[in-house]
């Protein structure tokens, strides 16, 4: 059951309501992990940039995918999954690969060594060596794409957990 209520242009106040009144003209409705964001525009904010800014991210969609995938299984936020698992389906990633990145790894090894890095940004990234990295490399990833991990991840860990506090999950009704 969900713990925050969903707000609206209407209900939502200062700077959240500016924020979702933009969002809604642009595109008509909103969720309810954005619609519930709004009672912190500090929140709110940083979601809607840093969305935006990975949405420029140098590394392959599909990828970004699995990598969602690993770290939501790992961190529960059955929302997210939901969400990158279709996603990931949309993009013709096929089940045993859907599979797979539930399990942290891929079959393609230089997926796997990526999916792997992520997993290690989320639980130890002092554990990241230089060989890894040069290994990424070694797979073609540039370092652009190599950074690129690190906002994929946070970008999960904002949603993930901000779902979880707020009590949303799927099929979920926060009400308006």
């Amino acid at each position: 059951m969900p713990r925050l209520t969903r707000l609206t242009p209407d209900t939502a106040v200062g700077a959240s309501r500016d924020l979702l009144a933009d969002l809604v003209s642009r595109h008509g409705q909103i969720g309810d992990m954005v619609s519930t964001m709004a009672h912190s525009p500090a929140v709110l904010g940083g979601y809607l940039q840093l969305s935006r800014a990975m949405g420029r991210a140098k590394l392959d969609r599909k990828i970004s995918e699995r990598i969602s995938i690993a770290v939501q299984a790992l961190q529960g936020c059955g929302l997210c999954l939901d969400a990158h698992v279709s996603a990931a389906r949309s993009m013709g990633v096929d089940e045993e690969e859907i599979k797979r990145a539930h399990a942290g790894t891929s079959a393609d090894p230089a997926i796997a060594a990526i999916i792997a890095l992520a997993l290690q940004v989320y639980r130890e990234p002092t554990s990241i060596t230089d060989e890894q990295v040069s290994a990424l490399r070694e797979h073609g990833y540039s370092d652009r794409a190599i950074a690129d991990v690190v906002g994929v991840v946070s970008l999960n860990i904002l949603t993930g957990a901000f779902n979880l506090l707020a009590g949303l999950t799927p099929g979920s009704d926060t009400g308006a």
